[in-house]
């Protein structure tokens, strides 16, 4: 994992190999209760995770989920501490972490000086100990003053999971834009914690017009990183701005923008691939795709459209990221058509789906037309994939396979509305190759005659088109 460099330090410090990390899950029952889901018994405390056997939801399942998405008021199902603590596993491997050591308690309230408790943290320090660990990772979201307090115990480095998230984006961003958004992200989440970093930090004065305590290297840092944030808004500002007339560009044309979103790892990009043979990069780490893509395609209508694939979204996304974010996901937001891809071997699918609309109605982009794509059904057995029924807003495929795929394209077609497709007679000369040729690739012909050097044909164009075969077309 890479190591958090100082204010002013070189980022040169980096490990060759893997970091030895003990994870830490917490669960505090009164908060769960006052959600709605059962609080397991006491003797469920301890090192624990989910089993990867676990049985994938059902077809009926699915679509209870579905019909709980479109209820915008309805609170999130959230995630059992098993299921968090797994999640949290995935996550660390993906930083290319070596897995120490699991730990996972469940108290009434967290601790404000610890998050855990004098007692739990004397066990876990000798756990971490025991297991050789060189940094621990806390399912949850750490103050500043906690993260402090549990490193002097552990006497190691101690991190929590948005930290975790943003040092994976950091690893996966290519290009300058989603380098300068994760770097304003780190530095959102580093300010609140500069304090307490010891009186080794202090720069006292010396001399005359100095004595006092000066300007510490606490306040020094502070305004340095406050100058960085600036030049990295500046930054993305124009990356906005470029974004913005390249949108312009391509609202000129009419070509509607499909954005794939979904939970981290539900198979955005490898169904991107299929549809349009980008070559984006698919992994089954989390947060493989960070940068993203736009690439045409061309519907069964011969219609043209613009596919967008996103980076993953997460449960509790760090706020920080989805600010910094916003130049990418105006993709998201401007989309005619938003993709919600869902993985149908996920044993969490449910709760993943209600936190992708959770992030959606963050970006104000829940009341967009959206269809779900429920993917991976090549994973389930085959008694549940014969059973599964698509609908007017919900399609089954495998972007691995194909398996569906027409059926996806067709049903995209379906619920784009811009430039609307209708049927028209013409009458074009052959002399008039060009033409032919456009209504060859540009519309789905349904008869064709050759009468007296020119050709009739029925087709199937979208209006654009239409309007510019004016003078072919013939009244019925």
């Amino acid at each position: 994992m890479r190591r958090p460099a100082k204010p002013g330090d070189p980022r040169s410090t980096l490990r060759s190999g893997p970091e030895r990390v003990f994870l830490v899950g917490i669960e505090h029952r009164a908060r769960r209760a006052e959600k709605g889901r059962p609080t397991p018994p006491d003797d469920a405390a301890g090192a624990s995770s989910r089993e990867p056997g676990a049985v994938p939801p059902t077809a009926r399942q699915a679509k209870q989920a579905l019909q709980a998405r479109q209820n915008v008021g309805e609170h999130l199902v959230p995630f059992t501490a098993e299921e968090s603590l797994h999640e949290l596993r995935e996550l660390a491997i993906g930083a290319d972490a070596e897995i120490a050591g699991e730990f996972l308690q469940r108290r009434d309230r967290p601790d404000p000086a610890t998050l855990i408790g004098s007692g739990k943290l004397e066990e876990l320090a000798a756990a971490a100990k025991m297991a050789s660990a060189e940094l621990i990772i806390f399912d949850h979201e750490l103050t500043p003053s906690q993260q402090r307090n549990l490193e002097r115990a552990f006497d190691c480095r101690v991190i929590d999971r948005t930290q975790l998230i943003l040092d994976i984006f950091a690893r996966h961003a290519r290009t300058r834009e989603g380098q300068l958004q994760v770097e304003l992200a780190q530095l959102e989440y580093l300010l609140p914690r500069l304090a307490g970093r010891g009186a080794e930090m202090s720069q006292l004065g010396g001399g005359i017009g100095t004595r006092g305590p000066g300007e510490t290297q606490l306040e020094t840092d502070r305004r340095r990183i406050y100058r960085r944030i600036r030049h990295v808004k500046k930054q993305l500002e124009e990356v906005r701005r470029i974004r913005s007339q390249q949108r312009q560009r391509r609202l000129s044309v009419p070509v509607a923008t499909v954005a794939f979103v979904g939970y981290t790892n539900a198979g955005k990009s490898t169904l991107f691939n299929a549809l349009t043979n980008a070559g984006v990069l698919a992994s089954a780490r989390m947060f493989a795709t960070l940068d993203p893509t736009l690439r045409s395609i061309t519907l069964p209508s011969r219609r043209q459209a613009l596919l967008s694939d996103t980076v993953g979204f997460i449960r509790n996304l760090p706020h920080t990221l989805i600010s910094a974010f916003r130049a990418t996901l105006e993709e998201v937001q401007r989309a005619a058509l938003i993709l919600h891809v869902a993985d149908a071997s996920s044993p969490t699918a449910s709760e993943q789906m209600q936190q992708v609309e959770a992030v959606l109605r963050e970006l104000e982009s829940d009341q967009t037309p959206r269809l779900l794509v429920v993917n991976k059904i090549d994973l389930l057995p085959a008694d549940q994939r014969q059973a599964l029924v698509d609908d007017e807003r919900t399609v089954h495929v495998s972007a691995k396979t194909g398996m569906n795929l027409d059926r996806l394209l067709e049903a995209l077609d379906r619920h784009l509305q811009g430039d609307p497709v209708r049927r028209i007679h013409i009458r074009v000369p052959q002399s008039e190759g060009k033409v032919l040729a456009m209504l060859e690739g540009k519309t789905r012909i349904l008869s064709r005659q050759y009468v007296d050097g020119a050709v009739d044909l029925d087709v199937d164009a979208p209006e654009s088109l239409a309007r510019r075969l004016k003078k072919f077309q013939i009244e019925e």
